[in-house]
């Protein structure tokens, strides 16, 4: 979802894939990995060396009209985001995206990414395609769990994420950091 970037995962993301179809043997489910970006190509070939075209749709850039019927669709959401300093630090949109469609996630164990989703996601170790595989097969296989993740993530994002509580504590935060606080200004944003 997005651009597809080296630094991405969607390379672990894709080994995951290989190791659910191949390994544990699972090959009732269709993969679609939306987005360009300059590793698209890339993981297109691999994907194709990995022998997954029967499983794998790599799309490309979709417009938002399509990226609203495929999350709507989806049993399972991904955000295979490898474990860097940066990453571990920072919230993808995916993530919130995912919770507002109601969906469950998998995603590699990042100190933002649990925040955000808290019981809307499973966690793999931290870059380990194997374990990422392994949770994309329970979840696969517990559609009560998947629905109770879902709603979970939908409830967060309408009751604590949602623009609405997160403006005040940006302001106060931008108020902190400029001193408005201390002059008695603060900027009142709608």
């Amino acid at each position: 979802l997005g651009e597809m970037c080296p630094q991405d995962g969607v390379d672990h993301l894709l080994y995951a894939i290989e190791h659910v179809v191949k390994v544990i043997g699972r090959e009732d489910t269709t993969f679609v990995l939306m987005g360009g970006g300059p590793a698209l190509l890339e993981m297109r070939q691999l994907s194709h060396d990995l022998c997954l075209d029967d499983w794998v749709a790599l799309t490309g850039r979709v417009s938002d009209c399509d990226l609203c019927r495929y999350l709507s669709t989806a049993d399972i959401c991904f955000d295979p985001d490898p474990y860097t300093e940066w990453a571990n630090q920072s919230t993808m949109n995916k993530i919130m995206e995912y919770m507002a469609f109601g969906k469950p996630i998998v995603a590699f164990d990042l100190k933002e990414s649990r925040f955000s989703a808290q019981q809307a996601a499973v966690y793999a170790k931290p870059n380990d395609a194997q374990e990422f595989a392994r949770l994309i097969d329970e979840l696969l296989s517990d559609e009560s769990r998947r629905k109770m993740m879902g709603h979970f993530g939908r409830r967060r994002v309408e009751e604590r994420l949602s623009w609405q509580y997160s403006a005040p504590v940006l302001l106060r935060a931008y108020a902190r950091l400029f001193g408005a606080e201390q002059s008695g200004t603060l900027v009142h944003i709608d």
